[in-house]
């Protein structure tokens, strides 16, 4: 008998098609009453496939006794409780490295489009405000302080990126990285103090939630960028609407909120602020990448092996 799995978020079809081929799967966001489908199958349930904002929330963990491993399509852990899956024996995946370049690619992007008003001249083009108005100057990028809070795989990458035009750049992080040169900052204050740009890169979850707070913002400045490709946790989204709506802080590329997918109204008309739903990771190349690894992984336990990219 093939095995029980949970898929609590779509994938590529022909992912799911290589799912169908291998487990027998259950789709709990296809049907109505998704209580009724956990407690008819769940007590044979082997596996969970999710996303790293949906998760796995501890009362699904604890309605599927027979669970072994949650292989998540993604790299944030911040929606699992690491420790009770710990305790149980389950194992927990993720889908590192393999998504790290185009998070960093979004990061730069967000980071032109906002300073430099991409989207903000593309719609003055489409309208026909050009040649008869005269747009506002923009903010140079090249050459400007790139603050980076969080330097893991992402935030290395993102760094690499700001190299290449000719940043200056620091970073907070839980504890200096060797490997690189960049000014270390012991506290995401201070290195506000030092940014032109600041962009998020660090792993959500209790201990960063709402660190990039209304002082934060401030001493980012009038003047100042703040990205976000992390977790929309990791910075006060009231203080940062508030922070924009009354300029004290110059603008935001925002790939990620507090409470997705419900992004704050007041967010959409500002032209200071480029938002994206999500989607730093959304490019065929990485999603199969990322399915590829959920499928060996889950491959591997079942085989007895251990998962290849296994955080427990």
């Amino acid at each position: 008998m093939t095995p029980n799995i949970l898929l609590l978020e779509p994938m590529m079809p022909d992912v799911e098609a290589h799912l169908d081929a291998a487990y027998t799967v259950h789709r709990p966001y296809l049907v109505k009453d998704r209580a009724a489908l956990i407690s008819q199958v769940g007590t044979s349930v082997r596996a969970i496939v999710t996303g790293g904002q949906t998760g796995a929330s501890n009362e699904l963990m604890d309605s599927l006794p027979a669970l072994e491993i949650i292989a998540i399509n993604g790299i944030g852990t911040d929606n699992v409780d690491l420790e009770r899956a710990r305790a149980r024996s389950i194992h927990v995946t993720t889908t590192p490295d393999v998504l790290t370049d185009d998070v960093a690619d979004m990061a730069i992007a967000l980071l032109l489009a906002t300073a430099r008003r991409i989207c903000v001249a593309d719609r003055f083009v489409r309208v026909g405000r050009w040649p008869g108005e005269h747009m506002p100057l923009a903010t140079r990028v090249s050459g400007k302080r790139l603050g980076i809070l969080g330097l893991g795989h992402v935030g290395r990458a993102i760094g690499h990126r700001g190299e290449g035009f000719g940043m200056s750049i620091a970073y907070c992080n839980l504890q200096p990285v060797a490997e690189v040169g960049y000014l270390y900052r012991p506290d995401v204050l201070a290195l506000a103090r030092e940014s032109d740009f600041l962009v998020v890169a660090a792993s959500g979850g209790p201990d960063t939630r709402g660190l990039v707070n209304r002082a934060v913002l401030d001493a980012l400045g009038p003047a100042g960028i703040l990205v976000n490709v992390a977790r929309g946790s990791v910075v006060d989204e009231t203080a940062l609407v508030a922070a924009l709506a009354e300029g004290r802080l110059g603008g935001a590329g925002l790939d990620v909120f507090a409470n997705e997918p419900h992004v704050p109204q007041e967010l959409w008309h500002m032209d200071n602020v480029v938002l994206q739903p999500h989607r730093a990771s959304a490019t065929v190349e990485t999603r199969r990448a990322m399915a590829e690894l959920v499928l060996a992984n889950l491959a591997a336990h079942f085989a007895g092996r251990q998962p290849p990219s296994a955080v427990v």
